[in-house]
């Protein structure tokens, strides 16, 4: 199969993180490579209370990062996530077919974040709305 764009937000154990932050974005980063992903970006996005205890936890760290990687591997991914005491759930996206968006926003975007620079931007409404994803509009 071939290689896709893959954006994957993993919710992090957030007392873990803050004791062992290398040693945590490390484990994240193994887990990936396991999968035989090719990270573009990473970084920690949001840390701080869960809308909702998930599996006896009400903190979490957000961990987003953006990968190149074979499709057939999203399942490893998932089953090497289920193994690990670290990563309470995880999300993964294929951004494949928008390319553009991927390597011209996305990354961008968080690699901005990362430095602090505040040039984040805010997702274009017409993006997830009208058009493509046939919204009703306002907030999404």
């Amino acid at each position: 199969m071939a290689e896709r764009l893959y954006e994957c937000m993993f919710l992090l154990d957030s007392g873990r993180f803050a004791q062992d932050r290398s040693g945590t974005e490390d484990a994240v980063k193994d887990l990936l490579g396991k999968c035989g992903g090719e990270i573009l970006a990473a970084a920690p996005w949001q840390d701080g209370k869960l809308p909702y205890p998930i599996e006896g936890y009400k903190k979490g760290c957000h961990y987003l990062t953006y990968v190149k990687m074979d499709g057939s591997q999203v399942g490893e991914l998932a089953r090497l996530v289920k193994l690990s005491d670290l990563v309470l759930r995880h999300l993964v996206i294929d951004h494949t077919d928008h390319g553009a968006l991927f390597h011209e926003k996305l990354i961008p975007t968080l690699q901005n974040h990362v430095a602090g620079t505040g040039q984040e931007e805010e997702p274009r409404q017409d993006y997830f709305m009208g058009g493509r994803g046939g919204g009703r509009g306002g907030r999404w």
